[in-house]
């Protein structure tokens, strides 16, 4: 889910509480989604996931380039005695290889961000439901997310707030309809 997404949908959060009426002061937070979805204990976890699976990756793309670049110095080095044709097959061959490897890459980043998808999205779902709680507690008109807001003072932000009440599973009310997720592989 995207931080703008995220945004959307803390802004709906926030908004449900308002009345028909414009009233004249209005109690207004921001909250830096990404990094509070970072900073939870769930977050820190998807983060050890998705660098476990990117690591792996980087290293079969790493091994593909350097077998790539041996091919090419082989390539370089025998350019003076092979024929015309047999250097030109040479070069198509790496060429094709070359291209290969460019499409496991793009493979390789979407099914990352997919990956990161799956395990992001639950924690987004419960830090939007936190944001909502909270400014339905305290009384918030509106909850931006940070990086949609070109400035907010520093004592609006509620960022720390949040981590802290996601990793408790404390909505801060006493419905204690806030369980801790379930920790992802």
């Amino acid at each position: 889910m995207t931080g703008a997404r995220a945004l959307a949908l803390a802004t709906v959060a926030a908004l449900g509480g308002l009345s028909g009426t414009a009233r004249a002061e209005s109690k207004i937070a921001v909250v830096d989604v990404q990094r509070a979805v970072m900073a939870t204990e769930d977050g820190i976890r998807a983060q050890g996931t998705l660098k476990k699976v990117f690591d792996k990756r980087q290293q079969e793309l790493d091994g593909k380039q350097t077998e790539l670049q041996r091919a090419r110095d082989d390539i370089e080095k025998q350019s003076r005695i092979l024929s015309r044709e047999a250097l030109q097959k040479r070069m198509e061959d790496w060429q094709r290889r070359m291209v290969e490897l460019q499409t496991v890459f793009v493979d390789y980043n979407k099914e990352l961000q997919k990956r990161q998808g799956d395990l992001t999205g639950p924690i987004i779902k419960k830090m939007i439901g936190v944001i909502s709680r909270l400014a339905k507690k305290n009384g918030y008109e509106l909850i931006l997310d940070k990086q949609a807001a070109p400035y907010a003072r520093p004592d609006l932000d509620l960022t720390e707030q949040v981590v802290q009440i996601y990793n408790t599973g404390d909505s801060g009310d006493s419905g204690g309809d806030d369980k801790k997720a379930e920790p992802k592989p």
